[in-house]
């Protein structure tokens, strides 16, 4: 289904292919992507991997919440904001297990249209509408998940979904200057 091996997006390579082969990782990714670098946020499902030995819904839940939030604290913390993201990062896992059956592609798997694909993402926790809107980029243009009508959703602005290689990072790095700059 992927139409790229990777998505460069944490500065890691083994981070990067995670995005692709685990779609909990790109949630988890997505759900921390605010108010940290983009690195910071797309790297860390892999390094909560490494903490706990698992990012899976089951997996997590599985924890005492102590342990969770102890794992997003630890040094380096994997969030500016490590405890609060810890309980939204659960907080995910519990939709997944109420509404997915714990499988997070079972969010995009089967949906009518593009509509109901961004209603069900903004339904995860911290996944507004500009969010929703990228993260449904990514998976229609680099990860081959194209619902009915899923071009009217994306961004007409250079976004994660437009980052193929170093090269499109490096646009949209020029991209998020030029916005800066205006404010």
């Amino acid at each position: 289904m992927a139409e790229v091996d990777l998505l460069p997006f944490a500065g890691e390579a083994a981070a990067n292919r995670l995005l692709v082969e685990d779609p909990m990782a790109l949630l988890v990714g997505f759900v921390l992507d605010q108010q940290v670098p983009m690195e910071r946020a797309f790297s860390a499902p892999l390094e909560l991997m490494r903490r706990l030995g698992t990012i899976s819904p089951g997996g997590l839940l599985a924890l005492d919440p102590e342990v969770v939030e102890g794992a997003f604290a630890q040094a380096p913390a994997l969030h500016r904001f490590p405890r609060m993201m810890a309980r939204r990062v659960t907080a995910l896992c519990l939709l997944l297990q109420e509404r997915y059956q714990s499988r997070p592609e079972l969010i995009w798997e089967g949906v009518a249209d593009a509509a109901q694909l961004k209603a069900r993402l903004r339904s995860l926790p911290g996944v507004g509408p500009q969010k929703a809107d990228t993260l449904l980029g990514v998976l229609a243009k680099q990860l081959g998940v194209k619902p009915a009508g899923w071009e009217a959703f994306i961004p007409d602005h250079v976004c994660l979904a437009d980052i193929r290689d170093e090269a499109g990072l490096a646009g949209y790095r020029a991209y998020k200057r030029s916005l800066k700059g205006r404010s």
